[in-house]
């Protein structure tokens, strides 16, 4: 549903939901920070015939199960956030820039949640 409001029919991506041990290691690798975090994004772009590969998006299901107590949201919810999150990075969009960066980041965020919200 995302890819399709972002009309990327022909677009596929890889979601790995894993826990807090294995995206640490995933982090430290790949960002240089210690500790897990929520939600990695690995943009690729490459195109396989008319398909395009946008790239790989972990979460921790053990993040996101403390966000989600903490927050008062269901796991599900969380997930389906951090999920939307990690697509917008792959999308180039990075919200750590600052800025105008942040702000159209946060845009399209809160209309594709708005978005799923309805379905």
């Amino acid at each position: 549903m995302v890819l399709e409001l972002l009309k990327l029919n022909h677009s596929e991506l890889s979601i790995l939901l894993t826990d807090d041990v294995k995206i640490a290691l995933l982090n430290e690798t790949f960002r240089g920070k210690k500790g897990p975090t929520d939600v990695l994004s690995f943009p690729n772009g490459e195109k396989v015939g008319k398909r395009l590969i946008l790239g790989d998006v972990v979460i921790s299901v053990d993040t996101a199960r403390r966000q989600a107590r903490d927050l008062g949201r269901s796991l599900k919810v969380q997930i389906l956030r951090l999920l939307v999150h990690g697509i917008v990075h792959l999308m180039g969009y990075d919200h750590e820039r600052g800025g105008e960066e942040e702000r159209r980041f946060k845009d399209l965020e809160r209309y594709l949640l708005s978005q799923l919200v309805r379905c």
